[in-house]
């Protein structure tokens, strides 16, 4: 949704949402908020817990739940999760609320990034090549129909993306003014 008070950053896992969105969310004086902490925070336990108990299905409610909660707030940068986008209301939430940039990724990328990360449950596979490949081909038609703005990824630095986030989002995102701003004006 252009113009938005709220930017939402979606992508592939280990493409940089939650790295690159707390560094959007200081430049753009946004609150920062990450859904899978979310998660988290109201279930009292980690994704990986929440997945052992409830399995994708109980996750995916919960997602669900609180990004609707999420992104009804004014003037946030919500970072989601990588399968936020599977479920066509949580689509519609985001494109009705927000302003969304899709983060890309190789698949090299994100093995390369999530080599010694272990707490993906959907990532505890015996070929994370082959289950990384597969979720591509799902998700990434539905990021390109979402997005407002896709951010190629590159190799280099957390700040170096960051930098070709803001160049792209600043040329194309159009931010109203604050509803405290206008009534003073």
């Amino acid at each position: 949704m252009n113009p938005s008070h709220n930017l939402f950053i979606i992508g592939p896992t280990g493409a940089g949402k939650t790295s690159i969105g707390r560094r959007l969310a200081t430049h753009y004086g946004l609150p920062f908020v990450d859904l899978d902490q979310e998660i988290e925070q109201h279930c009292g336990v980690d994704v990986n817990t929440v997945f052992e108990i409830e399995g994708e299905t109980g996750f995916r409610q919960r997602e669900s739940t609180l990004l609707d909660e999420c992104s009804q707030r004014g003037g946030v940068l919500l970072a989601t999760g990588a399968g936020v986008v599977l479920a066509e209301h949580n689509r519609d939430l985001l494109r009705e609320r927000g302003y969304v940039v899709w983060l890309q990724t190789s698949i090299e990328q994100q093995l390369e990034r999530l080599e010694r990360d272990h707490r993906r449950p959907l990532l505890a596979v015996p070929n994370r090549r082959e289950r990384l490949q597969a979720m591509a081909q799902i998700r990434e038609p539905l990021y390109r129909e979402l997005a407002d703005l896709a951010v190629p990824g590159e190799h280099g630095s957390v700040a170096a993306a960051t930098d070709r986030c803001i160049a792209l989002i600043d040329h194309h995102w159009q931010r109203p003014p604050h509803p405290w701003q206008q009534q003073s004006a």
